[in-house]
């Protein structure tokens, strides 16, 4: 596993810039990252403190770029070339509204679906979503994904590729009836407003 010699080599910037290029989108192993560098918590390698703020900062930091990215460059995309690809202002106002009502949620989960993570924040940022509920939702779901799975390195120790061969088996699973709920929902919304319009 080669993020363990930049884990090694750098220590906590290592974690931090690994967990922002895996956040943005590049093949890094995140939740693997994770539950390892909780195990060099557990061996008394890393600090539990730095190591948690270090993954914090580095996935707040990915997310933040991947919503400014949808911000600043997909927003004037579909404004120039939304009428050929048929996105309207109006339904992008649509994805606005559903971003600081449910949509929120999408981006404290999504940390736990792979490759939605990556999405979410793109999709918030083109919708137009403010920066405080993104803030606010987003550095949430990051406490909340790098706390669990550092826990997870931590109290398994020894048997955390145990654990991890475990994540692995039942994530995308999870992933399948996320994105299934998520789908449904939005078809529903969709037949339901072309109903009453």
């Amino acid at each position: 596993m080669h993020f363990q010699h930049w884990i090694s080599a750098y220590g906590y910037f290592g974690i931090f810039f690994l967990l922002m290029l895996g956040i943005v989108g590049l093949p890094v192993p995140d939740e693997t990252l994770l539950v390892f560098s909780g195990y060099l918590v557990f061996r008394g390698k890393l600090h539990p403190f730095a190591t948690l703020i270090a993954s914090f900062l580095g996935s707040s930091a990915g997310i933040s770029i991947s919503y400014l990215l949808g911000r600043l460059l997909g927003l004037q995309i579909v404004y120039r070339y939304g009428q050929y690809i048929g996105i309207t202002k109006e339904q992008l106002g649509s994805v606005h509204d559903w971003f600081k009502s449910i949509g929120l949620w999408t981006l404290v989960v999504g940390y736990f679906v792979p490759g939605v993570r990556h999405f979410t924040a793109v999709a918030a940022g083109v919708s137009g979503l403010e920066a405080i509920p993104f803030t606010i939702a987003a550095y949430s779901g990051a406490l909340v994904w790098v706390s669990t799975f550092l826990s997870l390195g931590y109290f398994f120790g020894d048997d955390w590729t145990f654990v991890l061969t475990k994540i692995h088996e039942n994530i995308y699973l999870a992933s399948f009836i996320f994105v299934t709920i998520l789908l449904s929902y939005l078809i529903w919304r969709f037949l339901r407003k072309k109903r009453f319009d």
